[in-house]
């Protein structure tokens, strides 16, 4: 019997990787004589960059940027070599088209430049924010551009940037003032940290991007454009710390701004309602729009670059999960993904999750939180809880 085991992080308690780890060690105990293939998930957001640059056998690098208060923060970057992607992702990166478009030779793929690939979470990322200090007027993604610039300066082919789990609801601003673009006052006047908190003396966009940049590929599951009723503020900001009351006005100068930024790139203004443009606070737009940016969907590219396909196509049972299974999950996001694949090739499929929320759907489901555990306990337990749960399916 050969089992893939494919979590996504149960957040605040279990990396990606751990839940994996974790799980692989209880089936061990009761299923001694399987095959197992650990397969972490990531979303774009917290992990998303060492995982897919381990996953590649790439470096990790760091650098000391901007965070999203402002204060510097370490922040983490990977390089992986072209030679080491898959054919697939490779192809999503449209990689190969830029060696040769006729189709590289294998030496010219192996003396190609590298792969950036940067999350920005990383730099300007919620969990970076105490909760008590989350305010989406006040945080910025200068850290995110300044991640961008670093691993442009590697000489990199392409840049993935994965933009889950964002603090941020500047619409790419800070990212772009980091990238040579610069925010101007009715007066001409510099404004040197574009943050939603100085929109209103925002009067225009100008200066332009570094030179240096190469492509630029956005990972995201996120579908949302940027405003409206499935926008970034409406869907996003009230999680980084957006009050009711303040929405109309964040909504407008949302608009404001991204009338700014389309003017100066020469672009439509309806490029705003373009899917997946809401992502992180509009940052999607923000690179979309001035740096022309490509956005990827997310589980694709994750899925191609870990050749997923084939892993579960070797695969008898399917084992994934993540903190909470919701409607959401089975919307786009990994392990919802990978469940309805593993369905699709006729795999028997186990979720674990602390919590579930959602009726399954031809697969089994297991929450793993005892009964009336409070979060702060079934966070804390959730390495013992799973590794619980696991044993017990699979003993029999």
């Amino acid at each position: 019997m050969r089992a893939l085991i494919a979590f996504d992080k149960f957040k605040d308690a279990l990396a990606a990787a751990e839940a994996c780890r974790v799980a692989a060690d209880a089936l061990r105990v009761v299923q001694p004589g399987w095959q197992l293939d650990l397969c972490p998930l990531a979303d774009g957001g917290d992990g998303f960059a060492e995982l897919l640059t381990r996953a590649a056998r790439g470096a990790l690098r760091r650098a000391k940027v901007t965070g999203p208060l402002g204060a510097p923060v370490e922040a983490t970057y990977g390089i992986v070599p072209i030679a080491n992607l898959t054919s697939a992702a490779r192809a999503l990166l449209e990689i190969e088209n830029r060696v040769r478009p006729a189709g590289p030779q294998p030496s010219e793929i192996e003396n190609s430049p590298p792969v950036a690939v940067v999350e920005m979470a990383q730099a300007s990322g919620l969990a970076l924010v105490p909760p008590a200090e989350r305010n989406p007027w006040r945080t910025t993604t200068r850290g995110t551009g300044e991640l961008l610039l670093a691993a442009a300066r590697e000489n990199v082919s392409a840049i993935l940037l994965g933009v889950g789990g964002s603090a941020t609801h500047d619409v790419g601003l800070g990212a772009l003032a980091a990238l040579g673009l610069t925010a101007h006052a009715a007066d001409g006047a510099a404004i040197a940290n574009p943050i939603p908190e100085t929109w209103a003396a925002l009067a225009r966009v100008g200066g332009a991007l570094a030179a240096s940049l190469p492509p630029i590929y956005i990972a995201t599951d996120v579908t949302n454009p940027l405003m409206g009723t499935f926008g970034a503020a409406s869907v996003f900001a009230p999680q980084k710390g957006l009050l009711e009351e303040d929405f109309t006005r964040l909504e407008y100068m949302t608009g404001r701004v991204a009338a700014m930024l389309c003017a100066h790139a020469g672009k439509h203004p309806l490029l705003c309602e373009t899917p997946g443009c809401g992502a992180a606070g509009g940052l999607a737009f923000g690179l979309h729009c001035a740096a022309g940016a490509k956005l990827l969907p997310g589980f694709n590219l994750v899925s191609a670059w870990l050749g997923l396909e084939a892993r579960l196509a070797a695969a008898d049972v399917v084992i994934t999960g993540e903190g909470s299974f919701d409607a959401s999950s089975l919307a786009g996001k990994a392990p919802g993904e990978v469940a309805r694949r593993a369905l699709a090739l006729g795999k028997k499929v186990h979720v674990f999750a602390g919590r579930v929320a959602t009726p399954p759907e031809g697969f089994v489901a297991h929450p793993i939180t005892p009964p009336g555990a409070d979060l702060t306990t079934a966070l804390h337990g959730t390495p013992a809880n799973l590794a619980a749960a696991v044993r017990t399916v699979f003993s029999s």
